[in-house]
């Protein structure tokens, strides 16, 4: 029996405000360069207020999200469980969420007073991205946010890393997969972030062991959670606790270990401007061709068209019609 949507993914709704700035602007304002950094409110505020907000471009976002509209824009059924506040920017949130086609807990419910997520997404001139998050409300994500009767109709559930920083969201990842389990969907995880491996290595552990059918990691993370600087060694490590695992290479493309099988995915030769979002592209496209009747090659070189056309351009997202275009 088919299934009402190809995957439900879960993670933090976060609006992300991009913006390019000189490496200067880094130093200048004490912020470390090519990672993702939790920050408060103030410190976010004083970086929003450094920039130039007018020139910046915003879009509904988190690492799950931005993947989730990728399934959509493709054509494929994807659902996102979020949480964001009742002001302008989660209102902002959901409709931009609708106008890509993807349904949503926040359709269902009043959305709570607070302060919705966002992220600073400054891209320097080599084409790096470094990360500044204040997580607001969503820090507050919870098994509250999951719907049991959604995850049934659901071929995978889809988890971002970024979930193991917060203790309510570490929960409701647990408590998704065991729903998961208990109904026969497949659970997918993305690692997000090298951050999210380093500093948060125990949660880390527990989620991959919790059980997993689908690990998505670049190769700095896959050494990381393997604690080795050999790549080959971690390949062997990870290929252990998941029944398929898909690593990306930046510029050298990816690959997709599946069934006792090494399908090697070509890169695209492009000028990268913006790198972000590359791998939650490449994870969402990669979804959407397994569910959709693509083979392990095929969905592999889907997700690297898509992840490479990304790069060329400013913000972690394709438009609906360029995600058409290339498929």
């Amino acid at each position: 029996m088919s299934k009402k949507y190809n995957v439900y993914g879960l993670g933090n709704a976060i609006v992300d405000i991009i913006t390019e700035v000189p490496d200067t602007f880094l130093d200048e304002n004490n912020v470390e360069k090519g990672i993702m950094t939790l920050v408060d409110e103030e410190k976010q505020g004083q970086l929003l207020q450094a920039i130039d907000l007018q020139k910046s471009n915003q879009q509904c976002g988190g690492s799950g999200a931005n993947s989730i509209i990728a399934i959509s824009q493709l054509g494929g059924k994807s659902y996102y469980a979020c949480k964001v506040a009742s002001d302008d920017f989660g209102n902002f949130y959901l409709k931009d969420l609708q106008s890509n086609g993807v349904e949503t807990n926040l359709e269902k419910v009043e959305l709570p007073e607070g302060i919705t997520g966002k992220c600073l997404v400054m891209t320097t001139p080599d084409a790096a991205r470094t990360m500044n998050t204040f997580l607001g409300i969503t820090a507050g994500f919870s098994n509250e946010q999951l719907e049991r009767e959604v995850i049934k109709q659901s071929e995978y559930i889809y988890i971002e890393g970024y979930l193991v920083s917060s203790e309510t969201g570490f929960q409701a990842l647990l408590e998704a997969q065991k729903i998961a389990k208990e109904e026969g969907i497949k659970v997918a995880i993305t690692f997000s972030d090298p951050s999210m491996v380093k500093f948060f290595n125990d949660n880390m552990h527990k989620a991959v062991a919790n059980g997993v059918d689908l690990l998505f990691c670049n190769e700095e993370e896959a050494k990381l959670f393997a604690n080795t600087a050999d790549l080959d060694e971690a390949v062997i490590a990870l290929k252990k606790i998941t029944k398929e695992l898909v690593i990306t290479k930046g510029a050298e493309g990816a690959v997709v270990y599946h069934e006792g099988e090494e399908i090697q995915i070509a890169p695209h030769q492009v000028n990268a401007i913006d790198t972000n979002g590359a791998g939650d592209l490449f994870a969402g496209a990669y979804l959407y061709g397994i569910t959709n009747g693509k083979s392990r090659k095929e969905s592999g070189e889907l997700a690297s068209l898509l992840s490479s056309k990304v790069v060329t351009q400013f913000g972690p997202r394709l438009t609906k019609e360029q995600a058409q275009e290339l498929k």
